[in-house]
């Protein structure tokens, strides 16, 4: 009995960390209101019930606080004078949201692929 609850915490475990947002991505996304196309890297680590978000795109860091668990994640960025509100959701071991700018209007996308 003792070695079948070690096995299932085992599983447990192993699905609990593949739905994880903490690790290294690459991504793609698209510009609010279908602007142009765009493509980077992001990491997510883990600050205690937060999360520290950093985009590289085109050289370009982007640094984000989020919120969330195995099934979303929130997160607010800023770069520099501009900051904005990302929304993703798990997709099997990626994530694919949405994000927009301060006072946006119209919504960006985009896709992280885990490296």
């Amino acid at each position: 009995m003792r070695s079948l609850l070690v096995a299932a915490a085992f599983v447990f475990s192993i699905a609990t960390a593949s739905a994880d947002p903490v690790g290294k991505y690459d991504i793609e996304g698209k510009n609010p209101g279908g602007g142009s196309s765009y493509s980077g890297t992001v990491t997510v680590s883990r600050t205690g019930e937060t999360y520290r978000v950093v985009w590289d795109v085109g050289g370009t860091k982007y640094i984000g606080t989020g919120i969330g668990n195995k099934d979303f994640i929130a997160v607010s960025y800023r770069s520099g004078n501009s900051t904005g509100l990302a929304l993703y959701g798990a997709e099997g071991d990626d994530w694919v949201g949405v994000w927009t700018y301060a006072d946006g209007r119209q919504i960006g996308a985009e896709k992280w692929t885990r490296q």
